[in-house]
């Protein structure tokens, strides 16, 4: 996913993050688990602005789904975006296994869905302006209030969000390893090619040797 309009998600059962995704690296992570931490009771929708993202939260029957976006993406598609991983989440672990389940254990099987599901929802923003309108959520979208996220963690000093476009090391790893093995393959392949081109000439020059003393196939007359 080359782009930058949604940038990182996570699925929450309290305060415990059970799976989580992002292709880049910076500090939004660490603020978007202290406002989950700050959370108020007031509502089950939330929207923080900061240094031109925002941090959309939805909250249902225990859990949390939030997603750090790009303030140019605007407002419905991260939330249609949450919408839809808490009605896939809660299909697949609908269950026990959600309940008990430890801080970031479901990432193996989420996480995946989590990139699908961010794909998605930048990939066909006019579909999900119209689901939006379908649903009549447009101006439910526009009266969730949106605070700065310095206001809800309180602190004196400016947060400085830090959103680095590099791809995190995890990824830049499985990279360089499905690559090498391209490169080990084509090599391979390359130096099969030359054995087998010396072996033809060297069948050649066998052949060509024999015929010469032999005057063609007369050798066993």
């Amino acid at each position: 996913m080359g782009q930058k309009s949604l940038i990182y998600a996570f699925v929450a059962r309290g305060t415990v993050i059970l799976a989580e995704y992002t292709e880049f690296s910076g500090n939004f992570n660490s603020i978007a688990f202290q406002c989950l931490q700050k959370l108020p009771a007031t509502s089950n929708k939330f929207t923080y602005n900061c240094d031109a993202h925002t941090f959309t939260y939805l909250l249902d029957n225990g859990y949390t789904y939030c997603v750090v976006a790009d303030e140019s993406v605007g407002r419905q598609v991260p939330m249609a975006f949450l919408e839809r991983i808490r009605d896939d989440f809660v299909s697949r672990y609908g269950g026990e296994k959600a309940a008990t389940a430890p801080a970031n254990s479901l990432n193996k099987d989420f996480s995946s869905k989590l990139k699908e599901h961010m794909q998605y929802c930048v990939d066909h923003p006019e579909e999900i302006s119209k689901l939006a309108k379908v649903k009549d959520q447009v101006s439910e979208v526009k009266g969730v209030m949106m605070e700065n996220i310095e206001k809800v963690l309180d602190r004196g000093e400016k947060i400085e969000l830090l959103v680095d476009k590099t791809q995190n090391l995890q990824e830049q790893a499985q990279d360089f390893r499905s690559a090498g093995t391209k490169i080990r393959r084509k090599m391979w392949l390359q130096n099969m090619k030359i054995k087998l081109i010396v072996l033809g000439i060297l069948v050649a020059l066998i052949l060509i040797i024999v015929l010469s003393v032999c005057h063609g196939f007369n050798c066993g007359k």
